[in-house]
């Protein structure tokens, strides 16, 4: 199947709500700490406004992703999205608050759509035939990747040609109309009878090597722009590169979606892509802690982005493979607490690390605790699916594969 081929009203109208959905989502950091700097300690606490926004994502993307209802999941979206668009809103019209009560309202904002990715993604699948979902899950993925590239800029601009509360207010604004866009979407997604909430936690709690895996490559973008602008100054290099070489990154996993997304399936197992492709942005992460030149670290850069993307792919697609129907959008869900645990932990280190060490030297250990991380999640992955396909009881069924959904997604398209 071609990318053509989802060009369809439903996808269109999906693709539109998760814009106006997902660009708040990478606002929101840089946005916090633009909306307090001119306070006193203004860095300080737009770094803890931050944390508490990721925080509030992490602790709620599990939990409502379980209370997901597939067949009428629209009002739990619209309830999520309009939880967040509060909170932004509080936000922007409290910028001089006391900093609890801005923290909790950074928190609601975070933890209020937590579980929305996850359930835009089951219901984008529900809306192409099983064997679009590798052309789909690239598709979003680009889109992703285009929104966390024109985030940094569009706060900025905001924040130092308008307001700083400008921002959030925007944000609200979009998240206001992402919950009237999902009346022109389903309002759920199929799901087999008989699956309980007991079989779903069990499902959850066996796959978790894959969550592993997610967490460890996103340690590798944390790495990519938390230390860069450290790096750059220590080899002598000016700091204004840092925002063109992320670029270059962003751009290289936009073009790697793409180019994965050609094909509807690549040689060897998922597990084995999975493992291969985040080892390969390892090394490109690697190289640019010990190239001296901008040119160098330029293109090992976007080498890793290239790379970054098909790897989400290839762990979101076993994932799929992994869990039953009823449990993909809760997997979603704990997969995107993982990869923003992964992301946090790394930014943690890299911060401690930056205390006691050059940045080269800190992006290295950081390389070692994501290979670590990748060879522990790789390895319970080959034992899980040891286990399953020696024993048929522990089989469950590939959301790949053809069925009921494609009857779902003809009614959809008539």
């Amino acid at each position: 199947m071609s990318y053509r081929e989802l060009v369809t009203r439903p996808v269109l109208a999906w693709s539109a709500v998760t814009l106006a959905g997902r660009l708040p989502v990478a606002m929101a950091p840089l946005a916090l700490v633009f909306l307090v700097r001119e306070r006193p300690g203004g860095y300080s606490l737009g770094a803890v406004l931050a944390a508490a926004y990721v925080l509030g994502e992490i602790v709620a993307a599990p939990v409502l992703g379980m209370r997901l209802n597939a067949a009428r999941a629209r009002p739990q979206l619209a309830a999520g999205l309009g939880a967040g668009a509060a909170g932004f809103a509080g936000l922007g019209l409290l910028p001089t608050a006391h900093p609890v009560v801005l923290a909790a309202l950074a928190v609601l904002a975070g933890a209020g759509p937590a579980a929305v990715p996850g359930g835009l993604r089951a219901l984008l699948t529900s809306l192409v035939p099983a064997r679009a979902v590798t052309q789909a899950m690239s598709m979003e993925s680009m889109l992703t990747f285009g929104i966390w590239a024109a985030a940094p800029a569009l706060v900025t601009g905001l924040a130092l040609g308008v307001a700083p509360a400008a921002p959030p207010l925007l944000m609200a604004g979009l998240m206001a109309v992402s919950v009237a866009g999902l009346r022109a979407l389903p309002p759920g997604w199929h799901q087999e009878a008989g699956d309980g909430g007991g079989s779903t936690r069990r499902a959850l709690l066996r796959v978790w090597p894959v969550y592993v895996l997610g967490a460890a490559g996103l340690t590798l973008l944390a790495l990519a722009e938390l230390i860069l602008p450290a790096l750059l100054e220590q080899r002598g290099i000016g700091i204004g590169w840092a925002g063109a070489l992320l670029a270059g990154f962003s751009v290289g996993a936009a073009v790697g979606a793409f180019v994965y997304g050609l094909r509807g399936r690549w040689p060897g197992p998922l597990a084995l892509q999975s493992l291969v492709l985040v080892l390969a942005v390892a090394a490109g992460v690697a190289l640019v802690a010990v190239l001296p030149s901008v040119p160098g670290i330029a293109v090992a850069l976007t080498a890793a982005g290239l790379l970054q993307a098909p790897a989400s792919l290839a762990r979101n697609l076993a994932l799929r493979e992994l869990l039953p129907p009823s449990a993909l959008a809760a997997g979603y869900s704990v997969m995107y607490a993982a990869v923003g645990a992964g992301y946090a932990a790394s930014g943690s280190l890299a911060g401690g690390l930056l205390k006691v060490a050059a940045p080269s030297t800190a992006i290295l250990w950081g390389v070692g605790l994501t290979v670590l991380l990748t060879l522990i999640g790789a390895a319970g992955e080959r034992r899980l699916l040891r286990r399953r396909d020696g024993d048929p009881s522990q089989e469950v069924t590939s959301a790949t594969d053809p069925g009921p959904a494609d009857a779902a997604v003809r009614k959809v398209r008539r």
